[in-house]
């Protein structure tokens, strides 16, 4: 295989030659009737060591996929200045990862993006040596934005899958007046939009992040398709834990909302001698622990910074119940471990968050922002008695087994060979999002059908 080439020239690109046809990929059987593996291009703006719901999904469908036995390559930015293609191991898996040339954000601790005028030139001998059967970008940013073109031009077949949102842009932006954060969130929108409509097929993780693309791009026909997790990683305890461990993973950084998780702490009620532990890194720790000192709480909280797959493990296991404040989720794959792991959850009831949650069942919705109601919904939770608990943590167990990863690459493979999959959700009415940052509604476009 041969290493991409990381010239500096400038790129430039033939709108014209757009092949009028995509070839369906491996949908052909074999003379046993099993269909022959995939060659699957897998793309993204963020992959391990990156730790993200983007950069965790991308290493979890590919290492799905190569256990499948299909040939999966990975196309994303390198994680150092070292830069090439290598064979990297990944859970089970050795997979090919070919990693561009990339400069780190300086508005951000290990955020990197590849140079991107030099994006298609680097990932055409990718393509063309490799030759895979379907392109699947997880990002339109970067990457994704050229490799589309550079697959569209030879006629391979491309997935889009849509982590982005707005929030997690302008987040890391210099300060700056709010309508013109406004004005970058709709313009990020319409970007995307422009890669997504020449992709075969758009997904995203759930229902109401699909309705709430198609709102702010315009796309229509966005599949849900769960990110997925392979819940026998995980370990539910049967009994209640002696301690009130309340607990957040996730990126420390100011989408998250962790301050109100930190004042939330100080409504609860003494008696429940309740902890926090707060698992990750991020641009916002050394603030937050300065306000966890502020306001008292420095002998009950934890800063645990990064752990490692068994130690995260072994944290959900001895938890009481998890939180997530966050109100830019498209899913949230840290609640999703949390509830594998037997956890009642409280959510902010915001974005897909609350597709996780039968109110009272197992577990809470809290008004955004809001630090009385989430103190309320985890007093409500960590007053429970043992039965009404032990309930709550099998009613959170249930309700994962549709989040299935088997389930998530039986629906990417019928996507990559152009099959039939489930119905896509209704497409919501075409009215303008409440939210102002959520962008202007663009006139309705299609997905790639050819």
């Amino acid at each position: 295989m041969s290493a991409p080439s990381h010239d500096d020239r400038s790129d430039s690109h033939d709108d014209s030659a757009v092949p009028t046809s995509v070839a369906k990929a491996g949908s052909a059987p074999r003379p046993d009737g099993s269909k022959a593996p995939l060659r699957v291009l897998i793309a993204g703006d963020t992959f391990p060591p990156d730790v993200n719901g983007a950069a965790n999904f991308t290493e979890r469908l590919a290492v799905g996929l190569a256990g499948r036995g299909h040939d999966v390559h990975i196309v994303v930015p390198a994680a150092t200045r070292r830069h090439g293609t290598f064979h990297e191991e990944h859970g089970d898996a050795t997979l090919t990862v070919h990693r561009l040339n990339s400069t780190r954000w300086p508005l951000h601790d290990w955020l990197r993006f590849a140079t991107p005028w030099t994006v298609q030139r680097n990932t055409r001998p990718i393509v063309d040596s490799f030759a895979p059967d379907v392109v699947h970008i997880q990002s339109h940013i970067v990457i994704g934005r050229g490799l589309t073109k550079v697959a569209r031009d030879r006629g391979i077949r491309v997935i889009a899958t849509n982590h982005f949102m707005p929030d997690n842009l302008v987040d890391h932006a210099p300060p700056m007046p709010k309508k013109l954060l406004d004005w970058i969130a709709r313009r990020a929108w319409q970007d995307s939009a422009n890669t997504y409509k020449h992709a075969q097929a758009v997904t995203t993780p759930t229902r109401k992040a699909a309705g709430y693309l198609e709102a702010a791009t315009g796309i229509r026909g966005v599949y849900a398709i769960s990110c997925g997790i392979d819940a026998s990683h995980y370990v539910a305890r049967r009994d209640r834990p002696k301690t009130n461990r309340i607990l957040f993973v996730g990126r420390v950084t100011a989408e998250k909302n962790i301050d109100v998780l930190l004042k939330a702490m100080t409504k609860l009620p003494g008696d429940l001698d309740a902890t926090l532990t707060i698992v990750g890194g991020g641009d916002l720790l050394g603030k937050l622990k300065q306000m966890s000192a502020d306001l008292g709480l420095a002998g009950r909280v934890t800063f645990a910074g990064y752990l490692s797959d068994d130690e995260l493990r072994q944290t959900l296991t001895g938890s009481t119940v998890f939180c997530m404040p966050s109100t830019a989720e498209l899913q949230s794959i840290a609640s999703l471990e949390a509830m594998a792991s037997g956890l009642p959850v409280v959510l902010a009831d915001a974005m897909a968050l609350p597709h996780l949650i039968d109110e009272g069942s197992n577990g809470y919705l809290f008004t955004p922002g809001d630090a009385d109601d989430l103190a309320a919904k985890l007093t409500a939770v960590l007053t429970k008695s043992d039965d009404d608990y032990i309930a709550m943590r099998e009613a959170s167990l249930h309700m994962i087994e549709p989040h299935d990863i088997n389930r998530t690459l039986d629906t990417f493979e019928k996507l990559y060979r152009g099959e039939k999959v489930a119905p896509k959700p209704p497409t919501p009415p075409r009215r303008p999002p409440a939210d102002p940052r959520r962008g202007a509604v663009a006139q309705p476009v299609r997905a790639s059908d050819s």
